[in-house]
């Protein structure tokens, strides 16, 4: 490895940055002229004002923001994120000047709006012409940055193939440092040596040049963590954590921040879900009102009782609702149920694996319909609204099957189903239905949904949803 070469090549990048940087706020300065020339707008000497505030205020606002940090490996969307922060910042403070010394009428609203819209585009773009350069250099094998992994288990195996996947980000593994590897054996991981024991990093790093060290450890290697940390931070290295959050069983954990503390966060940001629940939720229950009133008064004239039937069911962090469906049964039927149970042990031995009867006695006529299209399940759209439930999520269960089957997955099925609110509607209701005989599956289909959540898989799983009601496969 050529230090001098490398060093040149990390300095060659830094003076790109720099230059990207001047080139940022001198697009902003150029794109403002070029408008107020395209829509003839007179050149007052307040332009020429705004023009100096403009470059001033961009260049403090954009270096804040870090928008030249190193986007090795980052994701374009959370780059234009920065974007749109920093430009927001550069707006504000225009407006506030504006304010202060009373000259918003000096300038074309028209050409001001067009222009704080539309700049972030334009910085994004020019970010992404400078990407592709660079990317075209690195497959070159230029401006390659170096790295070491500390760690050469899963974790480690892990990181250094997500690195293999994006040789667009010049990022070559160099080797690992492993206390259960002997480097006098040659081992290799992935192809790439052991370069040593997790000890003779510092000594590694004093020698060789290297940009980046990525601890891949377990948490529990915690004082090995933070030796190389006490010892290796001034070596001219990056060092980075890799923590494993797969451990955790929970790949939408997060750290935040609170006051100077950093914490993990567990639980899963759904305020989009909340927001798309309200809105869906509203829409079903204004329009579908008089196909619910025409509902109720047929249960009302198939069998006498309440239109609505309520049961305790599990939602977010553990707690107990009231869980709403039309009411398919006869009055009574929690009661009959012992006796139907003890009477037949064939009954009994399918409520024991599904909690449901196939053939249930106390099932009523318009019951059996509502059940078989799942319409008895359309009050759930209250509880969604009431923010106890989801449109769509895990199943809602009742607290005997969270203590029975849920914790008995070794605890993290449990944790990772409280950590979000049931839906009525889901994977397990699209994909199989009540045709699921081991319940174990129900749960491992409940994790999975947790795990992999997001707005395009819960659309999917409502398209799904509705060509179940018109089939009627499984429900019962």
């Amino acid at each position: 490895m050529a230090p001098l070469l490398s060093w040149n090549l990390r300095e060659r990048s830094s003076f790109i940055y720099r230059i990207l940087h001047l080139l940022d706020c001198s697009l902003a300065c150029g794109v403002l002229w070029l408008l107020v020339h395209l829509y003839q707008v007179p050149w007052y000497v307040y332009y020429t004002y705004l023009e100096i505030v403009v470059f001033v205020v961009s260049f403090i606002s954009f270096q804040s923001f870090q928008m030249y940090r190193s986007w090795r490996g980052w994701k374009f969307y959370r780059e234009f994120l920065v974007i749109v922060k920093a430009w927001g910042t550069v707006v504000g403070f225009l407006l506030f000047y504006f304010f202060i010394f009373k000259i918003s009428e000096a300038y074309s609203r028209v050409v001001f709006m067009i222009w704080s819209v539309t700049m972030p585009f334009f910085i994004f773009l020019l970010h992404i012409l400078v990407r592709k350069i660079l990317r075209y250099y690195r497959s070159q094998g230029k401006n390659i940055r170096h790295a070491v992994i500390v760690g050469a288990g899963d974790l480690g195996n892990r990181m250094a193939r997500q690195m293999e996947e994006m040789p667009w980000a010049g990022i070559e593994i160099v080797g690992f440092f492993d206390d259960k590897l002997d480097i006098n054996k040659q081992d290799k991981v992935l192809d790439r040596p052991v370069l040593g024991r997790i000890d003779d990093v510092r000594e590694f790093l004093r020698g060789n040049d290297i940009d980046y060290v990525y601890i891949a450890l377990p948490m529990r290697a915690e004082r090995k963590i933070f030796k190389i940390l006490q010892e290796c931070r001034d070596l001219g290295a990056q060092i980075f954590l890799v923590p494993d959050l797969y451990i955790y069983g929970l790949h939408h954990a997060e750290i935040q921040s609170l006051g100077e503390m950093l914490v993990l966060n567990f639980n899963p940001d759904t305020r989009w879900k909340r927001s798309f629940d309200v809105v869906f939720s509203s829409l079903v229950l204004l329009f579908g009102f008089p196909f619910l009133l025409a509902v109720a008064a047929l249960i009302k004239l198939d069998s006498r009782g309440p239109v609505f039937y309520r049961h305790r069911r599990i939602t977010y962090a553990g707690r107990e609702f009231e869980c709403l469906k039309f009411r398919t049964m006869i009055v009574g039927a929690d009661e009959q149920l012992k006796t139907i149970l003890a009477e037949n042990p064939e009954f009994q031995e399918e409520w024991s694996q599904s909690y449901k009867l196939k053939d249930d006695p106390r099932v009523t006529k318009i019951g059996r319909f509502l059940r078989r299209t799942s319409l008895d399940e359309l009050p759930q759209f209250i509880n969604v609204l009431k923010g106890e439930m989801s449109v769509v999520g895990a199943r809602p269960i009742v607290g005997k099957e969270l203590d029975e089957y849920y914790k008995g997955n070794g605890e993290q099925s449990a944790g990772l189903y409280v950590s979000m609110k049931p839906g009525i509607t889901g994977p397990w209701q699209v994909m199989r239905r009540s045709d699921v005989d081991d319940y174990q599956e129900r749960v491992e289909l409940d994790d999975w949904y947790v795990l992999n959540f997001s707005l395009r898989t819960d659309i999917k799983i409502i398209l799904k949803t509705i060509g179940c009601m018109f089939s009627g496969k499984g429900a019962y």
